[in-house]
């Protein structure tokens, strides 16, 4: 059994009318950082409570025996409304079936790191929950014992029973809640042991899915409430623009169920954003009205004038981290983004990491590879359009919606309205569709001025077109890879240079780093009036599949087999590492690629079919695919893709495979169709009729998810299984065709 400190983060306190509640403490394990790819400079402070009689505590037990978990986390599909409930679940040792889960509203007095975002909510939360629910049952405990006048270590516990066995005496959780609020907490509390797990290791349905399946009202999209109004926004027309003028208001304002239109500004001018106060446009022109197609004529019928914004710079806090980011002017074309990017490939950059001699490693080679790759902007396109509901009264800020990140634009709203955070209420709703897009949400900030203009509840609804073309997108990249081999094939220099706009994606310590004696690492980026944001596995969706093409092309000029060619370097990192600040752990590593070698049944099939391998590490977890890949009438199709995964302790493994198969497929898609160009600052994707996705009849075939298993504490599970995939792809359609793929789309390139 192992034994854990409750470390004072752990309050207790009786309900009104009878009852237990049980809260984590704000200091449970401060000090620490989160380790993502968001930062890694955020306390790792998972939630806290003072004031039980609100219902804002963590673990709650009426004395009616009603079991209440409250899930702070916002759920966006990729499961922590069911899977975070789970862990306390399993210490608390109650049937799952049979408690009650809520989504948590914001709460920045009772909750910490409320938050999705870099597959970390489990990952942060897992020690801490367990404790939680541990901790509320050695406190059942302790009332019972103190109720039947028996030694503690005499009371067991099952599906929420406390049992004395030699006395047969039973009482359910709820009759001993009231008495267990008036013991200590206790100082350390027993975890279970792994093998010991009912419920964590177990698949279990998704908590909303009779409300998903059924449509009850789940979304932001969804908001009803008396008296609210609809409004709708006018962005300019082009990256680059900055409004200047309405020319028809009068007119429009006399259209049927018209209350208001008028320009906002979201952020004021001498605002330091922070690492979420992203939007493209700072002043945009609202529409408000009575009903979404009454105000949807009215936005086609309006006429603003836009001037040409000059270049700029904004101060940027980026979570402890000052800068001034550089906007400059001008109408941006796409072609001039590609020669930008391949004439900073060809001039000296940032050296990130440098072991050994590269430059002599390259002048005594036998062969030489040069390859360069590119990749597109890309937009999100989420399922429920982006929308909020804003309520703004003299006494009283109440919004409602999807966010992912909704502390820290609590905070941007409170400094732009003048108004104290303890005045502004957020109800979380799912989201519908994130992964990134959801964090900048200043369209939060642009219901609140508009409701605050007009004086009455409203909900604001992006079009289609909007989202498409007012960002905030994945940036372009392109990256070029050098690899040295000897007169034996070996691997003996690996260059990588990587340029992004405006963003470097370069993550200089992940593998081959550590397994190769001189390598070098190099990144740049330009500046650009593009907004861009987090994208599923923000940078490492780019790298995965440059890099791991770029890896399959080594082995096949070392003629060597692909999977082979990495073990063997990864061998070489567990055995005698080079440098020490590796990110990966190679033995684990290992084991992905064994696994996924196994169940594709690589050795025997590889000859017969075009299979194409390919592995990353990201968000503390490992992935690995081989992806089975065919031509008919011209067409790539998928006929199945093998995924082996290391995110430590599946806590739900059929959520956990439902978020792979649907990483696997958004994959796929982006890196076959996903691209977004601008010809002088004009999008030239606005919906789905000419921004390809993928359809139906093109997801592969067959899927199979692998987990390997061990007892290591979990990790990331949204976003690792996303960024191998698009090698994967690339590395099987050459099988297919012959033909190496270098830029994506590769529809545009097959």
């Amino acid at each position: 059994m192992k034994t854990q400190s409750r470390r004072s983060f752990l309050k207790a306190s009786a309900l009104s009318g009878g009852g237990f509640m049980l809260g984590l403490y704000q200091d449970v394990f401060a000090g620490q950082k989160i380790k993502s790819s968001i930062s890694n400079a955020i306390p790792v402070q998972f939630l806290e409570s003072s004031n039980f009689n609100e219902l804002n505590g963590f673990v709650k037990i009426t004395a009616d025996n009603v079991i209440k978990i409250m899930s702070p986390n916002p759920e966006g599909g990729q499961g922590v409304k069911t899977s975070m409930p789970m862990i306390v679940a399993e210490e608390l040792d109650v049937d799952f079936t049979k408690i009650i889960i809520e989504q948590a509203d914001l709460d920045t007095k009772h909750f910490t790191r409320q938050f999705i975002g870099g597959s970390q909510a489990i990952h942060q939360g897992y020690t801490a929950l367990r404790m939680a629910g541990a901790t509320a049952r050695q406190m059942l405990r302790e009332a019972a014992a103190q109720k039947w006048n028996v030694p503690v270590n005499e009371i067991s516990t099952e599906l929420g029973v406390l049992y004395h066995k030699n006395s047969g005496k039973l009482a359910k959780y709820g009759e001993m809640a009231t008495t267990a609020a008036q013991i200590p907490v206790p100082r350390d509390v027993k975890l279970k042991e792994i093998k010991d797990f009912k419920i964590i290791g177990k698949s279990q349905r998704n908590v909303d899915l009779d409300k998903i399946v059924s449509g009850k009202p789940l979304f932001g999209i969804d908001t009803k409430v008396d008296g609210m109004l609809i409004a709708m926004i006018v962005h300019p027309p082009a990256m680059g623009l900055k409004f200047k003028a309405v020319q028809n208001e009068s007119v429009v304002k006399k259209m049927k169920g018209i209350k208001d239109v008028f320009p906002i500004k979201i952020f004021n001018d001498d605002y330091e954003k922070t690492f979420f106060d992203t939007n493209q446009f700072n002043e945009v022109v609202a529409i408000v009205g009575s009903s979404t197609w009454e105000v949807m004529q009215a936005k086609k019928a309006l006429k603003v004038s836009w001037d040409e914004q000059a270049a700029f710079s904004q101060n940027r806090n980026m979570n402890g981290r000052k800068m001034a980011e550089k906007i400059p002017t001008g109408l941006e074309n796409s072609t001039d983004h590609t020669t930008k990017l391949a004439e900073g490939l060809l001039k000296p950059a940032n050296i990130r990491r440098k072991d050994g001699d590269v430059e002599n490693a390259f002048k005594n080679a036998s062969k030489v590879i040069e390859r360069t790759y590119n990749a597109p902007f890309l937009a999100h396109n989420c399922m429920e359009p982006m929308n909020f509901f804003a309520h703004v009264t003299d006494e009283k800020v109440s919004l409602s919606g999807p966010l992912q990140k909704p502390e820290f634009t609590e905070q941007a709203l409170s400094t732009r309205l003048g108004i104290p955070l303890e005045k502004i209420d957020i109800k979380l709703t799912r989201l519908g569709g994130g992964f990134g897009r959801r964090s900048y949400a200043h369209w939060l900030i642009e219901a609140a001025l508009i409701s605050q203009k007009v004086k009455a509840p409203v909900k604001l609804i992006y079009t289609r077109e909007d989202d498409m073309t007012a960002g905030i997108y994945r940036p372009s990249y392109s990256a070029k890879y050098r690899a040295a081999l000897d007169a034996n094939n070996n691997l003996i220099g690996f260059h990588v240079k990587v340029g992004g706009i405006p963003q470097t994606p370069l993550a200089p310590n992940r593998f081959p780093a550590g397994a190769v004696d001189n390598y070098l690492a190099e990144d740049f980026t330009i500046d650009t009036n593009i907004t861009v944001g987090s994208y599923r596995a923000p940078h490492s969706n780019f790298m995965a599949a440059a890099e791991q093409s770029f890896l399959d092309e080594i082995a096949e000029t070392a003629g060597k087999d692909p999977i082979t060619f990495r073990l063997d370097l990864l061998k070489r990192a567990k055995d005698n590492p080079v440098g020490k600040n590796n990110d990966y752990d190679a033995n684990r590593f290992i084991k992905v690629l064994e696994l996924v070698k196994e169940k594709s049944n690589w050795e025997s099939t590889k000859s017969l079919k075009k299979l194409g391998f390919s592995a990353y590490f990201c968000h503390d977890s490992y992935a690995a695919h081989v992806l089975d890949v065919e031509m008919k009438e011209g067409l790539p199709v998928v006929n199945k893709v093998f995924c082996a995964i290391d995110c430590g302790i599946v806590i739900n493994p059929d959520a956990a495979k439902n978020m792979s198969e649907g990483g696997i497929v958004d994959a796929i898609g982006a890196a076959m169709y996903g691209k977004m160009a601008f010809s002088k600052g004009v999008p030239e994707s606005n919906n789905f009729h000419n921004y390809r996705m993928i359809r139906h009849n093109e997801a592969p075939k067959a899927i199979e998810i692998h987990f390997v298993e061990n007892t290591e504490k979990p990790t990331g599970m949204g976003e690792p299984a996303y960024p191998p995939v698009h090698a994967a792809l690339a590395n099987a359609l050459y099988k297919a065709t012959g033909k190496r793929l270098y830029s994506q789309p590769f529809s545009e390139n097959l």
